[in-house]
């Protein structure tokens, strides 16, 4: 499968989510991925519970890669690694800062090594500054960042947020950094490092929430529950339904307006304790009353069709399950079930990105620990 990247040669030693993510968008645009993992494999291979399906999120961010285990704490490893950059177009590594150059592979050595290589990385807080060895996971960014304390509910402690926000927001920034890398060399032969931290990288995803701060909490970020991080909208919440919940927001005058005729309560456009965004704003318990009382006896279903095909945003609240299964993303080929060959039949995402004239798919499911050792470290003796 060809596709932007196809030709680029990346050394991959990342691990977890944050780097991985940015080389499998790299491998889905056609890049030639090294994956390299030490003796026992990276951490999300060895993740142990009881009951499996700890191994999928390595099978989600590593199709198709290639695979080679090295020992970087020997000296045939350390070989093995700087024979394959010399002819790489990028290595990236997202361990704590200093991992790499203890290990013998600075900056400026890679740089002796290959001139053209562009060397990215990416780490908890950055490689300068006074968190820079701070140890990093997401769970402890989301707390450092304010993430953590604006999410929940105000009259409950701080929650983090479920998905693993920070790490992959730093992998797609990260993605987005190497591939403008690239760019400049082709153009004009300057050859740039690049360095992401999920630190920085989160901070913009707080703007409603400082926005609202602005205003009239300008010494608090207060929990806002499900309403708008700014509480700018209204309604925006997610409401109980007969059957389930659903989440419904109203982001203009027009939108307010078709929510109010759909449910038959057209008195409420003109009370003048509704009329304009502003004034809803002012009076978030009123009108989350208001929309609950509307919901909580029809079935979630009919809710969101309903609402939708009047152009209000609308959306039930699904389960993770419903979620595996959605015909949208299997009919764009967002997901596509797969035979993997170690963890057998799973649903694998593909890229987000999708390119004109390359078929949205994933070029191979991830493989063993090891598995092309034989080809690519025999290739570099050669």
């Amino acid at each position: 499968m060809k596709g932007p990247l196809t030709g680029i040669t990346v050394v991959d030693l990342t691990q977890i989510y944050n780097g991985p993510y940015a080389t499998f968008l790299m491998a889905m645009a056609g890049a030639d991925v090294i994956k390299i993992e030490p003796p026992g494999g990276e951490h999300t291979r060895k993740r142990q519970r009881d009951g499996g399906g700890v191994h999928i999120p390595h099978a989600m961010l590593n199709s198709g890669k290639r695979f080679v285990m090295l020992d970087l704490k020997t000296e045939e490893g350390k070989a093995t690694l700087t024979r394959l950059v010399t002819t790489a177009d990028v290595l990236v590594e997202n361990f704590r800062p200093g991992v790499l150059k203890r290990l013998g592979f600075s900056r400026e050595r890679l740089r002796d090594l290959n001139p053209r290589l562009i060397y990215a990385c990416s780490s908890g807080f950055g490689t300068t500054g006074p968190y820079s060895t701070y140890p990093a996971m997401d769970l402890a960014v989301q707390a450092m960042s304010g993430v953590m304390s604006i999410t929940g509910f105000p009259e409950n402690p701080p929650v983090k947020a479920g998905p693993a926000i920070a790490d992959f927001n730093a992998g797609i920034h990260l993605y987005g950094g190497i591939v403008t890398a690239l760019l400049e060399r082709e153009r004009t032969g300057v050859v740039r490092s690049v360095e992401v931290s999920m630190f920085e990288a989160i901070y913009p995803t707080l703007a409603s929430n400082i926005g609202l701060m602005g205003g009239e909490a300008k010494d608090q970020s207060p929990r806002t529950g499900n309403r708008h991080g700014g509480l700018s909208i209204c309604p925006y919440n997610v409401y109980m339904c007969k059957d389930g919940y659903a989440a419904i927001l109203a982001n203009n005058q027009r939108q307010w307006e078709a929510l109010v005729k759909y449910f038959g309560q057209d008195w409420a456009i003109a009370d003048k304790r509704y009329l304009m965004m502003n004034d809803r704003v002012k009076r978030m318990d009123e009108v989350d009353d208001l929309v609950s009382s509307w919901v909580k006896d029809r079935p979630r279903e009919e809710i969101f069709q309903g609402l939708v095909a009047v152009g209000v945003p609308c959306s039930p609240v699904r389960e993770l399950p419903e979620v595996i299964r959605d015909e949208h993303m299997h009919e764009r080929r967002s997901l596509v079930d797969v035979d993997h060959p170690v963890y057998g039949r799973l649903t694998l995402p593909t890229s987000p990105i999708i390119y004109e004239g390359v078929e949205r798919t994933i070029r191979w499911p991830s493989r063993k620990l090891g598995e092309d050792q034989d080809s690519i470290v025999d290739s570099t003796n050669s």
